[in-house]
């Protein structure tokens, strides 16, 4: 990293790096392992954010200290030690978003060469936030664009990265310009990725699936209710999804999964759907997850192990789990021409 004294400054100024502009993607988060005690941190962090869990805090702290995080880091770690990346000692999530981020950086060197800076960090656990916009500022990074990688807006998601973000920024003396990028779940180059991952999985199959359910995380219904977008964002990309393969109403459908707590969340629930689908005679379904940028816990071990078991459970014979797009080539586009267009202005 290069550092020089500003044109015309005296001798005694401080040296400053060449300024660049920061391009930092952001992820939900991983527990640095399966371990009691690094789930519990990882557990506590998230479950303490009040956009995730907005009970009062003078109910939901002593039920989440005292009840959940005894028993919760337990049933956790054995769901992620199902799934982990024992190879490189990480979750798969971590894995998956490291090699995206290479890939997008790969691709923004090539546009912009050393004027650009790109990494990732996560809303909870490692890499945090904090650190990661203390790095880009430290090596001259004036301006940085902030992209979760949520296709849908939520308030449990994109809100707080962003709020993680803003938190950061607030610590640094010398703060830089920043952007934060929309939601892109209706773009026509993510749909296209979406639909061609699915044409893609259905060719290696025997027989086509009876139907595609788009499986979504799901939040509260009372969220939808106060305003929060996300139920209509998910109910789109269905829908253009839907039209770009050229199928109909009864070829896909939309649910949502990892329901918490005792209120009614977003509904059809997932884990429910597939045992109906199984009970009505479609022996043989494919499900997708739009949601998820990456392939995490909620989709290598929610997905695919406990709702899988519930369509077989309920009669169902053939079920197929589509990975998310992860580093795939067109979705590595798609990402990158999101950040192509947010630095307009920025950089040429």
């Amino acid at each position: 990293m290069t550092k020089t004294c500003p044109v015309h400054a005296q001798p005694d100024h401080p040296k400053i790096p060449t300024p660049k502009v920061g391009i930092l993607l952001a992820n939900l988060g991983t527990p640095d392992n399966y371990d009691y005690w690094s789930m519990r941190r990882y557990l506590g962090e998230f479950l303490s954010d009040r956009r995730v869990i907005d009970y009062s805090p003078w109910l939901w702290q002593p039920l989440l200290q005292l009840v959940i995080l005894t028993k919760r880091p337990f049933t956790s770690g054995a769901a992620y030690k199902s799934i982990w990346n024992e190879k490189d000692g990480e979750s798969p999530l971590m894995t998956i978003t490291k090699a995206q981020t290479t890939k997008i950086k790969e691709t923004m060197q090539a546009r912009y060469g050393d004027a650009v800076m790109v990494d990732f960090c996560m809303r909870y656990g490692n890499p945090s936030t904090e650190s990661k916009v203390k790095a880009m500022v430290e090596a001259g990074c004036q301006k940085i664009l902030f992209f979760p990688l949520y296709p849908h807006y939520a308030g449990a998601t994109s809100a707080t990265a962003n709020d993680a973000f803003f938190a950061a920024l607030a610590k640094e003396k010398w703060q830089p310009a920043a952007r934060t990028v929309e939601p892109y779940f209706d773009r026509p180059d993510y749909i296209e990725a979406l639909a061609t991952s699915i044409e893609q999985a259905y060719a290696k199959m025997d027989t086509k699936p009876d139907k595609l359910l788009c499986s979504y995380h799901g939040v509260p219904q009372r969220y939808l209710m106060e305003g929060d977008p996300y139920h209509c964002q998910c109910q789109k990309t269905t829908r253009l999804l839907k039209e770009r393969l050229g199928w109909d109403d009864t070829q896909i459908m939309t649910t949502f999964q990892s329901k918490f707590g005792p209120e009614e969340w977003l509904q059809p629930y997932t884990v429910e759907e597939v045992a109906r689908q199984a009970e009505a005679g479609n022996k043989k379904i494919a499900v997708c997850a739009p949601a998820f940028s990456a392939d995490c816990i909620e989709t290598l071990e929610e997905i695919n192990e406990e709702i899988k078991e519930s369509f077989e459970h309920a009669g169902g014979e053939e079920f197929h789990y589509i990975p998310c797009l992860n580093d795939d080539e067109l979705h590595i586009k798609a990402l990158s021409n999101v950040i192509e267009e947010n630095l307009q202005g920025w950089i040429d």
